[in-house]
């Protein structure tokens, strides 16, 4: 008997301790705050409190993600790593890249002051280069110091170079080597060019080793030339090339003047049918008050496809510009405009690293 109730007051006393031992993790489970102690005050939540705490418990995944990295980081004492990225500066602003913005097939930028390249792309690659040519015939025969006030004609073998081309030079038309050198600088004249290298000493075969020879001496190791105009797909150099070509170009006064005349004016026929013909500048940049020229040649084949080279002055800089191939009809003139705003927009720490990048892997021998 007495064992019984020795039994029953245990069972008691663990069937009075149970609810003590399971409300612990009840309360953390669930959320529920533990009763006070006696003569303790309970604080009610404010509604702002509670509004917060509802606030706070509906959290989209991404910035959940990221207030848990936030709160661990600085709990780690560490600042919180930002995650989001970089926006890119746009082409043309400081520090941006410009190539990938530019849609000529090759292309190089120079500084012509100390030679240092600024951009460049396929720059050693040689490709068919049309009109840029008459730049070389040009340097060959002011060499030749011949009068530029002698009278040439316009025969049939000038005409039949471009037979169907757009020329308005016809057989018979007599103007002066001036005159015609001034017309293939400017308005690309295909008759014009070949008119004065038909008329070099020796004729077209002593010109064009004249061309030759001169491309050596100027250090342009890919370059080959086999006729005055351009017109022949054989005709190529490359940007690296043309660079030397157009600084050569750019210290001869005579072609400085007739490449970046905007028009030029000359009297053909005689007598009753004395006429005067104007031409124009294929390159309309020379016509831009905003752009400094100090010698240009544009070039157009389907070979060769739409080229252009100049000198130009971009903040008190003299810079050399070669593009060659560019897609669509305005697209040279685009990416010179595109090069000019990247100069401009650039500091000089910038410009230094763009050189000092493309510099190793282009091989110049100035």
């Amino acid at each position: 008997m007495r064992s019984i109730k020795l039994g029953l007051r245990l069972l008691t006393l663990v069937v009075c301790s149970l609810p003590l031992t399971l409300s612990t993790p009840a309360a953390a489970t669930s959320g529920v705050q533990p009763l006070p102690k006696a003569g303790a005050t309970t604080a009610q939540p404010t509604s702002s409190a509670v509004t917060k705490s509802v606030a706070q418990s509906v959290v989209q995944p991404a910035a959940k993600s990221a207030a848990t990295s936030t709160a661990k980081s600085k709990i780690a004492g560490k600042p919180a790593a930002n995650k989001s990225r970089k926006k890119k500066p746009s082409n043309g602003s400081s520090g941006g890249s410009i190539n990938t913005d530019l849609k000529s097939a090759s292309l190089l930028v120079i500084d012509a002051g100390d030679e240092s390249i600024l951009l460049a792309k396929n720059a050693d690659k040689p490709a068919p280069i049309a009109s840029i040519t008459k730049l070389m015939t040009a340097l060959v025969v002011l060499d030749a110091e011949q009068s530029l006030d002698e009278k040439i004609e316009i025969t049939r073998e000038d005409r039949a170079i471009d037979k169907g081309g757009p020329s308005r030079l016809a057989a018979g038309t007599v103007l002066s080597r001036g005159d015609l050198l001034h017309l293939a600088l400017m308005s690309s004249e295909n008759r014009a060019a070949y008119a004065v290298g038909r008329s070099y000493p020796g004729g077209i075969d002593e010109l064009l080793r004249a061309m030759n020879q001169k491309a050596k001496a100027l250090g342009m190791a890919n370059a080959h030339f086999v006729d005055p105009t351009g017109l022949s797909s054989k005709n190529v150099a490359s940007p690296a090339d043309l660079s030397k070509l157009v600084i050569a170009a750019s210290r001869n006064s005579t072609i400085r003047s007739y490449s970046t005349d905007p028009e030029h004016e000359v009297q053909v026929g005689s007598g009753k049918h004395k006429s005067r013909m104007e031409f124009r500048n294929t390159n309309n940049l020379v016509r831009k008050k905003d752009w400094d020229i100090v010698v240009q040649k544009t070039g157009y084949t389907e070979a060769a496809g739409r080229c252009l080279v100049m000198k130009t002055v971009v903040k008190d800089r003299p810079v050399v510009i070669v593009l060659l191939n560019s897609f669509g009809k305005y697209t040279r003139v685009a990416d010179a405009a595109r090069i000019r705003r990247w100069i401009e927009t650039s500091d000089p720490q910038t410009l230094a690293r763009s050189a000092m990048a493309t510099a190793p892997a282009l091989h110049l021998s100035r």
